[in-house]
């Protein structure tokens, strides 16, 4: 540890804190400002003209390849801040975010793209745990709460940004300003950490375990793959779905194995044995499940049956956006009032509450009413990030803050993952069953050849289908049957919201307990008392 770091026990001085936080933020949100733009753009990446003519396959590599690698070396990038210091892991980060970003805005065909995609995803694997470290280590223990609620909020500010953005953008520049646009943000980053983040200093006596992390980062990949192979449509005993996700599987068996084994583990398992660490992992993964694969749908049904715009859905999205904002920041004094864990119940009850409400929504539902439900939901999204975090972090000892955020990340990303996959899989097989069971309309002669079995493939190929034919009944029988499929997609996602609510309500129980052998030298570990987790 650093001299400077030394001399403040290892934390940023108070009157630093806040600025320290104000950057990891503005890093933190770089990553959900990049997603969001991306949705944007797919539209005018798969124009051979304005942009790079990716097939429907690319595309969903472009945004995959980001998600495999990121979730993929998320553990690595934990164990490095916790090696090298969360500092340095978030100034490497940076540089190859930005460098990856740069470079994807000049891409000349879709593999390129694809190729710096995953170098993006890699950055991000190395600045989401590196800023919750910091925000851990260098903050007080009584502005904590508050500072982890503004870290959540950034992936609300992120994604009410990045269709603005990108939109804007777009209307006035080439395709690859929308990466671009990442790297004068990066470059501000860097020198706000260089001048602010203070070098809180990692376990230089800890040797890396390099095993260990290149078992993490297959195993975590080969499961990933599999999930976005599910959700591209391939069944789930195929060899693109079923050989990966074995593989995947079996890999981080041995690699839990190996880490009870380890000496210095990559990932240190009796960080399960802290109060509520266990149960919020399981909550952030079905609460990011259930919202990832409710947005998903929400979407095409914003662009399909309701007939909206890319940018006037996604001015519609911005009301989940403002809503997961507002409940990031109003957590901490509802946690004061009800406790941390009826809190994330709440939360995730209403969440759970919002989806149901999706069974009633059709080609009519106002748009006030779905604007309405959006915020609802992001609300209660923002009820649950905050408290979970603060329940996880408040047990790990500071030198394995980078692994214990590190397990916070990667239930986010993987259940964001398995969300859309498995919300996905259920929207493609009830449409395909409800257009099997309907008569497609086509004259006396039926559909052209082919073109009955691309209506059956999706609904936004059936309406284009519809469109070039001039059979507005084709694309009624498609809104139709893609209403039913999302019908059943958000049944399944309100029963995962009220799994999750059941964990929160039992397993967020927070007791006294005994201090865990964790720490390195006589540092004791703080105890969260009760199910109540101090708030600012």
């Amino acid at each position: 540890m650093s001299k400077a770091s030394s001399s403040t026990g290892g934390r940023a001085a108070p009157s630093r804190s806040w600025p320290v936080l104000l950057v990891v933020v503005c890093a933190q949100m770089l990553i959900w400002l990049d997603t969001s733009v991306l949705n944007v753009a797919v539209t005018t990446l798969a124009d051979p003209e304005k942009g790079l003519g990716a097939t429907p396959a690319e595309l969903e590599w472009v945004a995959s390849a980001y998600t495999l690698v990121f979730a993929g070396t998320l553990f690595a990038g934990g164990a490095l801040a916790d090696r090298f210091g969360p500092r340095t892991t978030l100034l490497a980060g940076l540089a190859l975010f930005g460098a990856a970003s740069g470079v994807g805005a000049f891409a000349g065909s879709p593999a390129q793209l694809i190729v710096a995609r995953a170098f993006m995803g890699a950055g991000s694997a190395l600045l989401m745990p590196a800023t919750l470290s910091v925000i851990v280590q260098s903050t007080p223990e009584e502005k904590r709460t508050r500072a982890i609620a503004i870290w959540s909020s950034s992936s609300g500010l992120g994604v009410a940004v990045g269709p603005v953005v990108g939109g804007a953008l777009l209307s006035h520049f080439w395709w690859g300003s929308v990466f671009l646009v990442n790297v004068p943000i990066v470059a501000l980053c860097l020198a706000g950490v260089v001048a602010l983040v203070p070098d809180l200093g990692g376990a230089r006596r800890r040797v890396l375990d390099l095993p260990g992390l290149a078992l993490s980062v297959l195993g975590l990949g080969g499961v990933v793959y599999g999930i976005i192979e599910l959700g591209n449509g391939q069944t789930w005993h195929g060899s693109h779905v079923l050989l990966p996700l074995l593989l995947g599987g079996a890999l981080l068996v041995t690699f839990v194995a190996g880490q009870r084994r380890s000496p210095s583990p990559s990932l240190d398992l009796r960080l399960f044995r802290q109060p509520g660490f266990t149960a919020g992992s399981v909550v952030l993964l079905l609460a990011f499940m259930a919202l990832a694969g409710h947005l998903f749908y929400a979407a095409f049904y914003l662009q399909g049956p309701r007939g909206l715009s890319p940018a006037d859905a996604g001015t519609v999205m911005i009301a989940a956006a403002v809503g997961i904002v507002l409940g990031s920041q109003a957590s901490p004094a509802m946690s004061r009032l009800l406790s941390a864990r009826w809190t994330v119940a709440a939360g995730i009850l209403a969440t759970a509450a919002t989806y149901v409400g999706y069974v009633w929504f059709d080609e009519r539902t106002p748009i006030v009413a779905i604007a309405a439900l959006l915020w609802v939901q992001g609300f209660g999204m923002g009820l649950v990030g905050t408290p979970v975090t603060a329940v996880m972090m408040s047990g790990v000892p500071q030198h394995l803050a980078g692994a214990g955020s590190a397990v916070n990340s990667v239930t986010r990303q993987v259940g964001g993952t398995l969300g859309v996959a498995v919300a996905g899989s259920v929207l493609s097989g009830v449409y395909r069953e409800r257009m099997a069971d309907a008569t497609l309309p086509g004259g006396p002669q039926g559909l052209p050849p082919g073109a009955e079995e691309q209506a059956r493939t999706s609904a936004e190929a059936a309406r284009a289908l519809a469109d070039s034919l001039r059979l507005p009944e084709l694309a009624e029988t498609a809104d139709r049957a893609f209403l039913d499929a999302m019908y059943a997609a958000t049944l399944w996602t309100a029963v995962l919201a009220l799994v999750g609510f059941a964990v929160s309500a039992v397993g967020l129980r927070v007791r006294e307990a005994r201090p865990q052998n964790l720490q390195e030298g006589p540092e004791e570990p703080r105890e969260a008392r009760d199910d109540h987790v101090e708030t600012a």
